[in-house]
């Protein structure tokens, strides 16, 4: 492999088929003679000069005129329409010579466009029209809003995105360019590296350039061969001020000096405040004054869309930009800078942030203001979020002489990076931690739980267990608080897995750690008898959890209690316990808690029966979760949306959510997410009538043996599976043992719900004398539970018990409860599968059959049905609970009745009249 590495030019445009069947609509117009008119807007390096190449090589219609803007002539009059149309063919460039001369109308430059385009559609492409001198972009502008009243003329134009809505191409049909995504600047990546780039390397890659194809292809291009292969460690930092200037530096070079001194000085403060809030515009304006600036050259920066005013804020939009105004200055004016912002900060009021810019001022290490640095970083009286008191960390390491030290506060930064919602950048601290001599225990100890920590919401929860027990050990000599979160952050884990007996080493079952305090000795006491199996000795410890949580505002400890209200079946109180903790995350800027907090809600919610909210709040958190790195809260997020899809009977969504949930749940052992989202899978089998397969979903996860599902899920699984093998008409051993299972599992009172379930199971296995007791006693139980979905599927299964005991007027009644009920709930499929069967009671539902399905009979229209989702005559027969050989009878009358003469043109036949159904 060469020693450099150079990048390619791509042969393709990567993720922008969005852009590029905009520009194929605009071409579809030019061919079939009318006009039309395309904006491309984006910040530098997304590719707007890109799109325009591609566009003017691919059209074959006709001619292309094509240009791009000159900066350096935009104070010529007329210089943009001259470079467009000097070089065209025919008379027209003679003619734009002579209009060019005695001035040009508003109307010019749309007469010189149907003049070039001689019977043939013409493309015009603009590049950067915003760098048009301003009567060139008035005349394109003209040109451009009355473009349709000549034939066969296509204007395809880019701004930058800050001059999209300026006065000359306000109104026209816009589209924007946004970062590629993740997948699509893989691509180009392997593209310009032949895909030779190491896979660590190839994350740093796609990290650094945050979606700019421009800045992934400088990044390549400063690259060796053995750092691109992963042979040769990586500059530092990899995008740096040249990579930066080559993307954006146009814009920059183009404002007065003074104006870039001012964004140096605002690029400045902005490192204080990491999650992109701006830099504190009164800050800036004192140390401008003080170094003799004046703070009106941030105009011309405003007006170019550098920076914008946001009140007591001024802005970068632009994350790049910023990036590339601090990095790109040489260092000495850097710390220039931050001397002039520490100057004008009160050293008492504002200590953290007089401090930083002390530090980041300084030219070698300082013992002294590293320690100053440290402690205002550590102190609670500082109000900091937790990324600047990470950021004050890490500047006092590097100030810091000695490795112990430097050991500790890096740790420390990496700890608040964490909680600041930036995983990466608290795996970047670990690692240099780890670098000098061998670190004290205590600070080894801290460092584990930081990597434990960050593995348990983004790695295989097996190795965030262990580093966490690591930890655990290493910290009970000096830290026992510190020992304790490691220890609970382990029993997490180990839950998360569906390993008991790593729960109770977690909590150190067998062993004498360090003595909890006692909020903590009450959850170890109350979860070591839970997991036990010993409920009422756990009842009295969690109560007491409970209890405190209501005088708690330490998130991590809501959480705690959270789980104790679902262990103790206190659904209520885990709703409330849960949104407390995300309150408490949210007032904090603790970002790292707020996705579990809204796991833990969400999941909450669905046990409540508040399917609705637990989507809102899984949709929020699975949002997150993505921005947090939080790969395995992801996960459960997707577990939770698929439950919620299987009851609202979104086919798509819970594909979708399933399918992503168990691509990590495998590789990281999270058991939990993997069985929720098979349950989801059964349940939206049973919903629509596939009990068969729902009972193979369901048995290897709720049979007892050393398959079992999840211990803290499993029992929760057992009606459905109990209901579905009766369906399936196969109800063997195993679903009298599931019944006797859950029937001590709800003796436990750990789901309010559980009684009335069991008196539902029983029904469904009783013999016929003894079922109707059993279906009302469960009726009377809901009504104690409350939860409109579980006492709708209980009315279900008592109707059609009715119904095949041909008592239909009881069965309607019961139906009729139910069908409202799923309505209430949002369960879309089983209000179907119930106004089915109320229509086969001789009752009316919300859908009535119309047009040619209206001669069938409420039997026949089921079947017709069942038969158009696909099922077999022998599936159709176990979901309507009839013979093989009445489907197959009422299946001939129903052809003949319809005039269908196979089962693809009844299919498509019900579903052409579902539509119609629908949309009347």
């Amino acid at each position: 492999m060469p020693t450099k590495t150079t990048a390619r030019s791509p042969l393709r445009l990567f993720g922008r088929d969005a852009e590029l069947d905009a520009v194929a609509a605009l071409f579809g117009r030019l061919l079939s003679g009318r006009s039309g008119v395309l904006l491309l807007a984006g910040e530098p390096g997304l590719g707007r000069t890109a799109l325009l190449d591609r566009a003017a090589r691919d059209f074959d219609a006709g001619p292309v005129l094509h240009t791009r803007a000159a900066p350096a002539e935009r104070h010529l009059a007329h210089s943009g329409v001259h470079a467009l149309l000097s070089t065209a063919p025919g008379p027209t460039g003679t003619l734009c010579a002579t209009l060019l001369r005695t001035g040009l109308p508003p109307t010019g430059l749309l007469d010189l466009l149907r003049r070039t385009s001689t019977h043939r559609p013409l493309l015009v492409c603009v590049d950067d029209a915003h760098l048009w001198d301003p009567p060139s972009r008035a005349a394109l502008g003209f040109a451009a809003r009355r473009v349709d009243s000549v034939p066969a003329i296509g204007l395809l134009l880019s701004v930058a995105g800050h001059r999209a809505d300026a006065p000359d191409f306000a109104g026209l049909p816009l589209v924007r360019l946004g970062p590629l995504t993740e997948q699509a600047a893989g691509a180009l990546l392997d593209e310009l590296t032949g895909a030779a780039a190491d896979p660590l390397v190839r994350e740093e890659l796609l990290y650094e350039a945050e979606g700019n194809p421009a800045l992934l292809t400088a990044l390549v291009d400063r690259l060796s061969g053995p750092q691109l292969s992963g042979h040769a460690p990586l500059p530092r930092p990899l995008a740096d001020g040249p990579a930066l200037m080559r993307v954006v530096g146009g814009r920059l070079a183009e404002l007065p000096p003074a104006t870039r001194e001012l964004l140096l000085l605002v690029a400045a403060a902005h490192e204080q405040h990491g999650d992109g809030s701006g830099a504190d515009a009164a800050l800036v304006l004192r140390a401008a004054r003080a170094a003799g600036l004046d703070p009106a050259a941030l105009d011309a920066a405003e007006a170019a869309g550098v920076v914008r005013d946001a009140g007591n804020r001024i802005r970068f939009d632009d994350p790049l930009m910023r990036r590339a105004v601090h990095r790109g200055a040489p260092l000495s004016r850097r710390r220039a800078a931050h001397t002039l912002l520490a100057a004008a900060l009160d050293g008492e009021r504002h200590r953290l942030a007089h401090l930083s810019h002390r530090a980041l001022a300084c030219d070698g290490p300082d013992t002294r203001l590293a320690a100053e640095l440290a402690a205002a970083a550590a102190a609670p009286d500082v109000r900091a979020e937790p990324l600047q008191r990470s950021l004050a960390f890490a500047r006092a390491a590097d100030l810091t002489a000695t490795d112990g030290a430097r050991a500790a506060r890096l740790t420390a930064a990496a700890e608040y990076a964490r909680l600041g919602g930036r995983p990466r950048r608290a795996r970047e601290l670990l690692a240099a931690a780890r670098e000098g001599a061998a670190a004290h225990d205590a600070v080894r100890g801290s460092t584990e739980l930081v990597r434990g920590t960050l593995a348990l919401r983004d790695g295989p929860v097996g190795d965030a267990h262990e580093a966490l027990l690591l930890a655990a050990a290493l910290l009970d000599p000096y830290d026992p608080g510190g020992a304790w979160t490691a220890r609970f952050g382990a029993l997490e884990a180990a839950w998360a897995a569906g390993d008991v007996p790593a729960c109770l080493a977690a909590l150190g079952q067998g062993v004498s750690p360090a003595a909890p305090a006692p909020g903590h000795d009450d959850f170890r006491a109350g979860m070591l008898a839970a997991l036990g199996g010993r409920f009422g000795e756990a009842s009295g410890p969690l109560r007491r959890v409970l209890a405190r949580a209501g005088h708690d505002d330490d998130p991590a400890g809501l959480l705690r209690a959270g789980v104790a209200a679902l262990v103790l079946g206190d659904i209520a109180a885990a709703c409330h316990v849960n949104a407390r903790a995300l309150a408490a995350a949210r007032a904090r800027d603790i970002a790292t808690l707020v996705p579990q907090a809204l796991e833990h809600l969400a999941y909450a919610e669905l046990r409540a029966g508040r399917h609705a909210r637990a989507r809102a709040h899984a949709e929020e958190g699975l949002r997150a979760a993505h921005h947090a790195g939080q790969r395995n809260v992801v996960a459960h997020h997707h577990a939770a949306l698929a439950l919620v899809a299987s009851i609202e009977g979104d086919g798509a969504a819970l594909t979708a959510h399933t399918d992503a949930a168990l691509a990590v749940a495998g590789p990281h052992g999270l058991a939990q997410a993997a069985g929720l989202a098979e349950w989801a899978r059964a349940r939206a089998d049973l919903s629509r009538g596939l009990a068969l397969d729902a009972a193979a979903r369901l048995g290897p996860l709720v049979r007892p043996g050393h398959r079992r599902g999840h211990f803290a899920v499993r029992m929760l699984m057992a009606p459905c599976f109990v209901e579905a093998t009766v369906l399936a008409g196969e109800p063997g051993d195993d679903t009298r043992t599931a019944v006797e299972e859950f029937a001590l599992w709800a003796a436990l009172g750990a789901d309010p719900q559980a009684p009335a379930q069991l008196a539902r199971c029983r029904a469904l296995l009783a013999p016929p004398g003894e079922a109707e007791a059993l279906y009302a006693y469960a009726l009377t139980r809901h009504e104690h539970a409350g939860g409109d979905f579980e006492r709708a599927r209980t009315l279900l299964l008592y109707g059609k018990w009715l119904r095949r005991r041909r008592r239909p007027r009881e069965a309607r009644g019961r139906l009729t409860d139910a069908l409202y009920a799923f309505e209430r709930s949002g369960a879309r499929v089983w209000a179907d599968q119930t106004g089915a069967e109320l229509r086969a009671t001789g009752g009316t539902a919300t859908r009535e059959a119309a047009g040619p399905l209206a001669c069938l009979t409420p039997q026949q229209l089921r079947i017709a049905r069942c038969v158009a989702e696909g099922a077999t005559n022998r599936e159709v027969a176990l979901r309507l609970s009839i013979s093989p050989r009445t489907v197959d009878h009422h299946l001939r009358n129903v052809f003949a009745l319809l005039g269908v003469r196979s089962r693809v043109e009844l299919s498509r036949l019900v579903a052409r009249e579902e539509r119609n159904i629908a949309a009347g």
